[in-house]
């Protein structure tokens, strides 16, 4: 069973989310594309979801899933009732819903292992002073641009160069990042 709170967690933990509060409702959103919405007492929500499949998931359980209003059935998006959801359900509800608005090259950013999302993150936003604790001091970077090590050098070239891609490889060292290899 899991709550709006639960929800939150999985989705601002997401790059490039963040929450809004529209029209009497909380919403997850990237950029202006809403992919979680919650319902006034917060005990349900609505999801992005592919418009072909959602008839066979509300199907599959249906005291669960149910269609939005007629007015939103236009819409790749499909309700839930949140208390008839476990944790790993929702978590993959969640995460799916943010992939169908995000770049393709985003999509693996959530089974990275911890801390890369965060940093990834940090980088896109420009928050060196939230990425410099997630980089391991003796950091080894690879991306298009060449090979660095350090972390200071790292951040340094990071602030001239556009946002890197995800890392095609990664190794983690005491929880910090410390081999990037985009």
């Amino acid at each position: 069973m899991v709550d709006a709170d639960d929800v939150r967690r999985v989705g601002l933990a997401l790059p490039r989310t963040y929450e809004a509060f529209i029209g009497r409702r909380w919403k997850l959103k990237v950029r202006q594309l809403v992919y979680v919405a919650f319902s006034r007492d917060e005990t349900t929500m609505g999801f992005a979801y592919p418009r072909d499949g959602r008839d066979s998931l509300i199907e599959s359980d249906p005291d669960t899933f149910f269609l939005p209003p007629t007015s939103d059935l236009r819409y790749q998006w499909v309700c839930a009732r949140l208390a008839r959801l476990d944790e790993p359900e929702m978590h993959e509800l969640v995460t799916d819903a943010w992939r169908m608005c995000v770049p393709r090259m985003l999509h693996d950013l959530p089974e990275q292992p911890s801390p890369v999302a965060a940093a990834w993150a940090a980088m896109d936003a420009g928050e060196w002073h939230e990425l410099r604790p997630l980089l391991h001091p003796y950091l080894h970077w690879q991306d298009r641009h060449g090979e660095l090590r350090g972390r200071s050098n790292v951040l340094a070239h990071l602030r001239d160069v556009p946002t890197p891609k995800p890392p095609a490889e990664v190794e983690i060292r005491d929880g910090q990042v410390y081999r990037w290899s985009a």
